[in-house]
């Protein structure tokens, strides 16, 4: 009755506080000048590799976020149609705004989108329309209608590659966004002339659906001179995994294409330029450093030095090498320091050779006998970068379960911890946007720290990963319960040391420890961004007993947060046992769990960073003393039977944003 209660007033806000006629996305007459202080969005058509889409424009005059939708809204999957939100975007207008999909777009072809700008009603910065069944963060209206713009998207693929020095032998492709998986071929200019075939210079391996960063190709015909090249997007359309265009004469693996041409960028590469390295500094926790980009014409390694080598301390200036690096340019190059830096000081990269060809670092070793430095006009290839010695976070855009969440890397000089804050952190709620923190982590370098989430996330949203100190040495975190006083952050150059990213969070599930019969159990809530089922396994599916494990699943769940989900089990419990609770889509939208009966193929689980979304606990069925996990032979029926899920999403919210987004799309239609 509450949530009824409150899905009312929000109807009523929504309805009473639409902003004046006329702010819609319909626009004002020629003359009039557009009202800075109304709500707007304009969205052109584009093509796309499927996981990222530019909205050119959108004001929000009290901040907010801007929505992508598919058109499945103005058929009443008002929720379920979100299929990507912006971060917070501030009061204001904001152009060329890219908004990254929860999940990419797969399906070659136009589809029509719809972007719709959100408000922040609860003011926490974070987009909680769906996970919150409607209930805030509603679109803005003009004229009792949803403000909103639509555009056709052409769902294909992106490349991009910039100018670059090469031995000839290798190129690198800066970025690479495939719908649907398959390759990069780079040609030479003679494909602009009719040369489809005799242009391939090479081809990437199979590339996975998805963005992909400096993609390096090893060229079977080298470039010997300056040229200019042709990178191009191509699919893998008989499923291989194997580049067969060429070979089939074009009938096979043929390129993507957006409006009628194939997907390709071009490039200016230079043949017989001397090595490169380029460093800018920065800070760390003294353990790593990342070097920006090196080019090695015969391969080699690039080796941090400190800046005593400028002083003649060849070897003894060495804090560090890269692995083995092969002929060509190289980005990010990582180097782990063996001599860890304790004081700001200046670093020096340096450009080395592998003159014994045996991929092994020998220069120490052999007293400056082998793998020397590259060197141009007499002097060694170097480049010199000021460190703030602190710490340093690597996080980038990723998916998440909403329980935890993963940072690649954290490098800390003295030790202490990474917390997780949440978006309300850039609103100065230094405190209260804390959700979760690692256990004590000793000084050094940190790769993929899992940190688990006291408050649970249960939508996309910014999260920020901060560094910080353990002051009073006792190995606890205090920063929240010392209101700052004790465990502050790292700091470099005035400010602390973070890493930002937009996490998707498409589902979530928490189940708690329970009692029972066996035959029913309680999933405390799921939250599904596109609807789908919460399926129990056995814990006998962490041992590769996919579909065996399956002990029921509940009814269709539609797109939204659903709480006190009851599951009747198809193959009950008959002792003690682990529940494994795990969200499942419906992926062919028939509302019925096909999973088990399509071994698979049909309603696979929501999946972060690869893993299934899913939480467990343990079962105590009364009278039992035993676990029957791995005893119990288990079904493989998977009838929904008479299930039924409580906290259903505000319906009637939906209902009327559903109203509120028609009548904007009428008006546009009629433009």
């Amino acid at each position: 009755m509450r949530r009824q209660l409150a899905s009312v007033l929000v109807v009523a806000v929504v309805l009473v506080g639409a902003v004046p006629a006329g702010a819609a996305a319909a626009s004002t007459a020629p003359d009039e000048p557009a009202d800075m202080h109304a709500p707007a969005v304009s969205f052109s058509n584009q093509s796309s590799g499927g996981t990222v889409v530019t909205v050119d424009s959108v004001t929000l005059p009290d901040g907010g976020f801007v929505a992508i939708h598919d058109a499945s809204v103005t058929e009443g999957n008002v929720l379920g149609s979100v299929v990507g939100t912006s971060q917070y975007l501030a009061a204001g207008t904001h152009e060329s705004v890219e908004v990254r999909l929860d999940e990419p777009l797969s399906e070659l072809g136009t589809r029509t989108l719809v972007a719709m700008p959100h408000a922040d009603s609860d003011g926490d910065r974070a987009y909680t329309f769906v996970a919150s069944n409607g209930e805030t963060d509603g679109p803005y209206t003009a004229g009792g209608s949803a403000v909103v713009d639509t555009a056709s998207v052409d769902v294909s693929a992106s490349v991009s590659m910039s100018d670059q020095p090469t031995d000839g032998s290798s190129v690198v492709v800066d970025r690479v966004e495939l719908a649907q998986g398959g390759f990069v071929t780079v040609h030479d200019a003679s494909v602009t002339e009719g040369a489809v075939f005799e242009s391939i210079r090479g081809t990437s391996a199979y590339l996975d659906a998805g963005v992909h960063r400096d993609v390096r190709i090893d060229l079977d015909a080298n470039v010997t001179q300056n040229a200019t090249l042709v990178p191009m997007a191509h699919r893998d359309t008989n499923d291989d995994m194997a580049y067969d265009f060429p070979a089939s004469d074009g009938e096979t693996d043929g390129p993507y294409t957006a409006d009628g041409s194939a997907v390709v960028d071009t490039a200016s590469v230079t043949v017989g330029q001397s090595a490169m390295v380029a460093y800018g500094g920065g800070a760390t926790g003294g353990h790593h450093v990342s070097v920006d980009s090196a080019y090695l014409p015969n391969g080699g390694f690039v080796t941090v030095h400190d800046a005593s080598v400028t002083e003649g301390a060849v070897f003894e200036s060495i804090r560090g090498t890269s692995a083995y690096l092969a002929p060509g340019l190289h980005r990010n190059v990582s180097v782990t320091l063996d001599a860890p830096v304790e004081n700001d000081t200046t670093l020096v990269p340096m450009a080395h050779r592998d003159t014994d060809d045996d991929m092994a670092y020998d220069f120490s070793a052999s007293d400056g006998e082998t793998d020397g430095p590259y060197t141009a006009d007499g002097s060694a290839v170097v480049d010199t970068g000021a460190v703030t010695v602190s710490a340093a976070i690597t996080y980038g855009p990723t998916a998440a379960d909403g329980a935890t969440v993963t940072v690649p890397v954290v490098d800390l000089s003295e030790g202490g911890y990474v917390t997780v804050h949440g978006p309300s952190l850039y609103a100065g709620d230094a405190f209260g946007s804390v959700l979760g923190t690692t256990e004590y982590l000793d000084a050094g370098v940190h790769r993929n720290v899992t940190v688990t989430l006291d408050e649970h996330v249960r939508s996309t949203r910014l999260l920020t990963a901060m560094a910080h100190t353990e002051s009073n040495d006792n190995t606890a975190y205090e920063f929240v319960s010392s209101e700052g006083a004790n465990d502050g952050p790292y700091t470099a150059n005035g400010s602390a040391v973070v890493a930002a990213a937009q996490t998707d969070v498409n589902a979530h599930v928490a189940i708690g420890a329970q009692s029972g019969d066996g035959a029913n159990v309680t999933v405390d809530s799921v939250t599904l961004a596109d609807g789908g089922f919460v399926t129990i396994h056995d814990a006998s599916v962490t041992e590769g007993a996919v579909f065996e494990s399956i002990r029921g699943t509940s009814a269709y769940l539609a797109p939204g947060t659903h709480e006190n989900v009851t599951v009747s089990l198809d193959a009950p419990y008959e002792g003690d046992g682990t529940l494994v609770a795990m969200a499942h889509r419906d992926t062919n939208a028939n509302m019925a769990y096909e999973f088990a009966s399509s071994e698979g193929a049909n309603d696979g689980p929501y999946t972060a960073n690869g893993a299934a979304v899913l939480d467990t606990a343990s079962l105590s069925v009364a009278g039992a003393s035993t676990t029957t996990d791995a005893t119990t032979t288990t079904a493989t029926s998977t009838s929904m039977g008479e299930t039924t899920s409580g906290g259903s999403p505000g319906f009637g919210v939906a209902l009327a944003v559903l109203a509120l987004v028609g009548a904007a799309l009428l008006a546009l239609r009629r433009d």
